[in-house]
């Protein structure tokens, strides 16, 4: 018997190492390091299918002469999971959905499975509940489920023997921790089992022209559990968001090879299963009828839309010799910085007072057209007095208090005026050449001229 031949990976970045060390030399981690079993390529003929395994149909021809009609996309029958997708589900790609437990994974992808039902061959592959759980649900959810194909099975070689029976057009595995590979000796869930069993399947939906939907977990820091070059070998990488008590939720794509990343699908979790928010602006934007200090409305661009955000801030006197800074959707190093900023070049000093900004909704911003109206909350929150309900704002601010413009700025006031608003506050770069109906824009520079424009 040949002598198994394995190596170690980090779990974090990816890197191998001929020998296990506690400490990974390249991104510094501790404990990340794993066995895995390399297969040589006789145990890959043994136990893989000739057309994806053994790469017996790979031919080299000119990149002009490759026929794009064979891979047209097809809707999954859900507008903000499409979007998320790029326009749609492309054949052969293999898409990893994770998010924590009970975030709602596996209920979006039977429903989508089991509206596609309707007009393509599916299979849904369950390792981690029994065929039971899974009707059970989808009768509470009042789905349609006389043509959906079901397969209670966590060998990845058995799973794809039976695929290539049935021929489906896409595929749903739940979830790639519990899948396994008979090769490999180690345990289900591992690094070396998570690797090999997502580089089969990958290989099997290219060369089979099937669409891949694969669940992962997430760990403790919100993740993706398993290696980190789970991530590399798909297609597109998506995070289903959301809090607890929340009832909605937010899919955001972090990798996407056939469109936009970064994109954002809004859902709300109701009885019947997950259902599409088509103006997530809406949801974000529920204030009340009175106008109270501390509270901005600002124009994030998620993906390929604008999106209408409130960020709310309070300043209070401290009574501690560090006052306090903490954000809640946004960067906490950035908030220091734009207090240092609000106080060099907008003569506003906070040093004494505490600070707490919040993202309403649980909306995470991470661009920097959200400095501008950041200040403002707070220069409201600070001097008690509410700003204008139909005002809105965006802009970036530099160190020299400068205000700097961003991307699609002309659509971000458009959308502004549809959901009602009459005037923005915008860096001078964005001001529209062309006047908006209903809006009054006020283009400005320099911090000091956005804190006038208040007055």
């Amino acid at each position: 018997m040949a002598k198994r031949k394995t190596a170690y990976v980090c779990s974090d970045c990816g890197a191998e190492f001929p020998r296990w060390q506690g400490q990974c030399s390249e991104c510094k981690a501790w404990n990340t390091i794993s066995e895995f079993v390399v297969q040589t390529a006789k145990s890959v003929a043994k136990t893989g299918h000739s057309g994806y395994a053994g790469q017996t149909n790979a031919k080299i021809e000119p990149l002009n002469a490759i026929d794009l009609n064979e891979l047209p996309r097809f809707s999954s029958g859900f507008k903000e999971l499409d979007r998320v997708l790029g326009g749609g589900i492309v054949p052969g790609a293999a898409m990893l959905i994770g998010g924590s437990p009970g975030a709602g994974k596996s209920t979006l992808l039977l429903q989508v499975m089991c509206e596609l039902a309707k007009s393509a061959s599916t299979l849904y592959v369950t390792g981690e509940e029994s065929l039971q759980q899974v009707a059970m649900r989808a009768k509470r959810l009042n789905l349609p489920d006389d043509k959906l194909m079901m397969l209670a099975e966590t060998n990845v070689e058995t799973i794809c023997n039976l695929a290539l029976t049935q021929k489906p057009k896409i595929m749903v595995i739940d979830s790639i921790q519990v899948m396994h590979v008979a090769e490999v000796q180690s345990a289900p869930g591992s690094v070396s089992q998570v690797r090999e069993s997502a580089a089969y399947l990958t290989r099997f939906a290219k060369q089979e022209h099937i669409a891949m939907f694969i669940v992962g977990h997430v760990t403790k820091d919100g993740n993706l559990a398993g290696p980190k070059v789970l991530e590399h070998c798909i297609d597109s990488s998506m995070m289903l968001e959301g809090e607890s008590d929340s009832r909605y939720r937010t899919l955001r794509s972090q990798k996407n090879r056939f469109g936009a990343v970064n994109e954002l699908g809004v859902f709300a979790m109701t009885e019947k299963g997950l259902k599409e928010v088509s103006n997530p602006s809406a949801i974000f934007l529920s204030r009340g009828d009175n106008e109270t200090p501390g509270s901005s409305v600002m124009v994030i661009w998620e993906g390929t839309r604008p999106l209408l955000v409130e960020i709310q801030a309070l300043v209070d006197y401290s009574q501690m010799a560090n006052p306090r800074r903490i954000a809640v959707g946004l960067e906490q190093n950035r908030l220091a910085m734009l207090l240092a900023v609000l106080h060099r070049h907008g003569n506003v000093q906070m040093n004494d007072q505490d600070v707490f900004v919040n993202v309403v909704g649980g909306v995470k911003v991470s661009e920097t057209g959200a400095d501008l109206a950041l200040l403002l909350a707070m220069v409201s929150s600070f001097r008690n007095r509410p700003l204008p309900k139909d005002l809105i704002m965006f802009g970036e601010v530099g160190l020299a208090g400068e205000i700097r413009p961003v991307p699609n700025g002309t659509e971000r006031i458009i959308e502004a005026a549809k959901h009602g608003f009459k005037r923005a506050i915008v860096p001078k770069a964005n001001a529209p050449k062309q006047p908006i109906q209903g809006m009054t824009v006020v283009p400005v520079s320099q911090l000091s001229d956005a804190l006038d424009a208040l007055e």
